[in-house]
């Protein structure tokens, strides 16, 4: 008779979600954020129970939500037999301490959420160490109260990282790592600065856009690679760089971290490193989920994102995906109000050839007309040519070739300097 060797289910931790709305936040839009919310908490590892809305003006500085509104969750966990509550903005230290007091239950508030998830994705040695830190800086304003909190516990959403280790206490030691790990993200961003030096000088683009928005599956499409793309959140933490071939370029093409609302900000300055693909791209496209209800929600929190990171001069290009599972009407109604975006659906392939055009084009817009006559014997010039610009046509006549093409300011310079050199080599 054979045994049973099935793997055991993993029972996964049931959530209720807490948010507020009022003047500034619309019950609707509140509902909205706590379907995302409820994503997030997917990610993690948790099953939503219950989603409550409390209509007040702003927080609670003591629990939040108030002492009423508090005693009828503390009803709910009991009810559900919920193991946590989260929230969908940051608490203090306060807060979390009455609410758990209360309540007898795990809180966890939407950055804490946030980093566990991450904390759970993260594959290469520079991510775990991006991750890390920001955990570290989120911990410590709030050393008190985790670490009572943390003691016990059994592990769980919110726990994952640092806090699976030993508990310390001791702040001296948490600034001491802190310190450690920005040194090594430092060695790291030398090191992944001169692999990019040694990179061939094609145009750069870089994938940017909300989580889930269909960037990785986009870059797939374009690329015939298999990079990791899930209907998940934050699939991608480490950027990927692949090449694509275009009719008159050859790019270099990356997928970076998705952005979301209320980014904690030490993620962010974590991964600035990470993020350096985008910053030293000529282009990005901005993909954005035609799907979704919050289209200019999202748009304008990736374009604060950027903005925080400095990222403020490079040309995008906006990119609506997902146009399979939209309405035709509603289609025809983002093309009125987006003019200059491009429609695609990566996984459909739909739309593809009319978006690698347009990469051309943007890419072309830096590009200024160029008549060269090069001696045959400085073929590494010619092929210089050949390799960064646009040749439209080469005339050849005794020892020398007539080039005619564009190419950039940047690279009209370098291509100034090493004809120089190579004529100042045979004389």
């Amino acid at each position: 008779m054979l045994e049973d060797v099935r793997k055991p289910s993993i029972t996964k931790e049931k959530a209720i979600l807490v948010g507020i709305y009022g003047p500034d936040t619309p019950k609707w839009l509140a509902g909205e954020y706590l379907d995302e919310l409820e994503l997030l908490a997917d990610t993690a590892g948790a099953s939503t129970e219950e989603k409550v809305l409390q209509n007040r003006p702003q927080p609670d500085p003591s629990t939040y939500i108030g002492k009423g509104k508090l005693n009828q969750l503390k009803a709910k966990v009991s009810e559900t037999g919920s193991d946590l509550l989260i929230f969908d903005d940051d608490l203090t230290a306060t807060q979390v301490r009455n609410i758990e007091k209360t309540a007898n239950v795990k809180v966890l508030d939407r950055s804490g959420l946030i980093l566990d998830i991450f904390a759970s994705r993260a594959k290469t040695s520079a991510a775990k160490t991006q991750v890390e830190l920001a955990q570290l800086q989120y911990l410590l304003p709030r050393l008190t109260r985790f670490w009572t909190h943390l003691s016990r516990q059994k592990g769980g959403i919110g726990t994952k990282g640092p806090g699976e280790t030993q508990i310390e206490t001791d702040r001296r030691l948490i600034g001491e790592r802190i310190s450690t790990l920005k040194d090594k993200l430092e060695k790291l961003d030398r090191q992944r600065t001169t692999q990019r030096k040694g990179r061939s000088e094609n145009p750069r683009v870089a994938l940017v856009g909300y989580t889930n928005a269909g960037k990785s599956t986009l870059m797939n499409a374009l690329t015939d690679t298999n990079v990791l793309a899930e209907d998940r959140l934050f699939a991608t933490l480490d950027s990927t760089v692949r090449r694509l071939e275009l009719e008159n370029h050859d790019i270099l093409l990356s997928d970076t971290v998705g952005f979301i609302r209320k980014l904690p900000h030490n993620l962010i300055e974590s991964f600035k490193s990470t993020l350096d693909e985008v910053r030293e791209a000529d282009l990005l496209l901005h993909v954005v989920d035609a799907s979704s209800n919050l289209i200019d929600d999202y748009i304008d929190v990736v374009n604060t994102t950027l903005e925080e990171l400095d990222i403020k001069d490079v040309k995008k290009v906006l990119v609506f995906n997902k146009i399979d599972k939209v309405e035709p009407s509603r289609l025809m109604e983002l093309k009125k109000g987006f003019p200059g975006a491009i429609f695609v659906s990566a996984e459909r392939s739909m739309g593809l050839d009319k978006l690698q055009g347009q990469i051309e084009l943007m890419i072309e817009e830096d590009y200024h007309p160029f008549v060269y006559t090069v001696p045959m014997a400085h073929y590494k010039a010619v092929a210089f040519l050949h390799d960064v610009g646009v040749v439209d046509s080469e005339h050849f006549e005794g020892n020398s070739v007539t080039i005619k093409g564009s190419i950039t300011e940047a690279d009209r310079n370098r291509f100034d300097a090493m004809l120089s050199k190579l004529e100042t080599a045979v004389i």
